[in-house]
């Protein structure tokens, strides 16, 4: 309403100095009501768990759009003739500039708040075993989605986390049938129900006593797995069924895909052709040795080929010890004694060590957006550990993906990175790569090894 009131102030001061008819300016307050009742009809104002002002930019830009145009409507049903099209216009472009950027600012404001812990949520949670532990861990690993777990309720034996794990934090406060108990005693805002085999029949019942004392409620589905964004809701009678839509990697949308991702990448390759030619010559002169390395990698359908990079480090020596990344985690980053460069610590910092992946997506190898490819002996090794891993290589590698811009680069957990790598293909739409490509911009200004 804020960002409103001021592109309605902003539209009124330029239309006085354009020395032009206008309606009666009184008017264009209307603007302010017509834009709130838009947004809040189209569920803008919705509180969610994972807000990013991407998902809602095209939502609120248009709101302000149908709002716009329905005032105009009203001026020109109540018969006013000063030119009140011009004067919507000025109030439209204003408003298109002033409305995002408040709500960004807004969006901004609070992850960094909620991920400094403010803002948060008491949040019980009801069920047991590997899927609680794992909501339980993902709420503390991501304060930005507003919940704190206070409390665990179960019917079974409390299990406990690995050793020395936040989740072991997190106190077992009894049974579901003392979750009105809990609730006093945590204060609890928030409800998650997930997996568990105790009686189900007391879980409605849990819903709604927690719906009474005014806790917000959600359900872990069984089968999460295959779930997306794009699952719909159907009826027979009284009965709930979800769709599960499927995302098809050899179908057409993914060949278009395709097809668009070389043009995009040999356009890049071209606007950026002096920046690119500057790198080589650095990377030449850096140390003895090769501009590009090709490193074996696996890519869709378990096809291996050579992924193109700046070489950022000097030639090993035979005398060092080989080395080997942490049980759980992703190689990446520096592995073993540190060899780069002066100008390839600086690419590693930026990823700017990538950018002949650009070339791969041109023969095709790789998209744009993907699921970052990994080395053969790994993908072997992480295939026989990590559940659901060799799920990602139904489509392309990316230069980019999913798992990077939410912060998984280097050596970070490679189960979570085939978490987010499943998410972007069962729920891939043209928005969503456009999207990753926008955050990827933002996430080079973050530091990385």
């Amino acid at each position: 309403m804020l960002s409103a009131s001021i592109a309605v102030a902003l539209a009124c001061l330029w239309a006085v100095r354009s020395d032009l008819p206008h309606p009666p300016l009184w008017w264009l307050a209307l603007f302010i009501p017509l834009v709130v009742t838009v947004m809040g009809a189209r569920s803008l104002y919705r509180r969610t768990l994972n807000r990013r002002f991407l998902d809602e930019f095209m939502g609120i830009l248009s709101s302000g759009s149908i709002a716009a145009m329905l005032l105009l409507c009203i001026l020109v049903f109540l018969g006013i003739t000063d030119r009140p099209g011009a004067s919507v216009t000025k109030l439209w472009v204003c408003a298109s500039i002033l409305i995002p950027f408040g709500r960004l600012v807004r969006v901004v404001v609070q992850r960094r708040l909620q991920r400094r812990s403010h803002l948060v949520s008491p949040t019980l949670v009801i069920g047991s075993g590997q899927v609680t532990q794992h909501v339980i861990a993902r709420m503390i690993a991501a304060p930005e989605h507003g919940m704190n777990p206070v409390g665990v309720l179960s019917d079974e034996t409390h299990t406990r986390g690995e050793q020395g794990s936040d989740t072991d934090q997190v106190p077992h406060l009894g049974a579901v049938d003392q979750l009105e108990t809990a609730i006093a005693q945590t204060q609890a805002e928030r409800l998650v129900i997930a997996f568990t085999k105790g009686r189900w029949e007391l879980l409605p019942a849990a819903v709604r006593i927690a719906h009474r004392h005014g806790l917000r409620v959600w359900v872990v589905p069984r089968m999460y797995e295959v779930i997306g964004s794009k699952s719909l809701v159907d009826h027979i009678g009284g009965m709930p069924l979800l769709s599960v839509p499927h995302t098809n990697p050899q179908g057409w949308q993914f060949r278009a895909k395709h097809l668009s991702d070389r043009i995009a990448a040999g356009c890049i390759l071209l606007a950026i052709s002096p920046f690119f030619l500057t790198l080589m010559l650095l990377v030449r002169w850096s140390s003895p040795g090769p501009i590009f390395f090709a490193q074996e990698r696996v890519g869709r359908d378990g096809r291996v080929f050579g992924c193109l990079k700046f070489r950022s480090m000097r030639l090993p020596d035979p005398n060092e010890v080989t080395f080997v990344p942490k049980t759980g985690s992703a190689p990446g980053g520096v592995e073993g004694v540190d060899r780069r460069t002066r100008i390839g610590k600086l690419m590693r910092t930026t990823s700017m060590d990538e950018l002949p992946q650009l070339l791969n997506v041109l023969r095709g190898d790789m998209s744009l957006v993907g699921p970052r490819p990994e080395r053969p002996e790994f993908v072997t090794l992480f295939e026989a550990q990590i559940r659901r891993y060799g799920e990602r290589h139904r489509v392309k590698a990316g230069v980019t993906g999913w798992a990077q811009v939410n912060g998984l680069r280097g050596q970070t957990s490679i189960a979570d990175r085939a978490e987010w790598d499943n998410y972007y293909i069962e729920n891939w739409s043209l928005w969503l790569d456009v999207k990753i490509l926008m955050l990827t911009v933002l996430a080079i200004f973050k530091r990385a090894e």
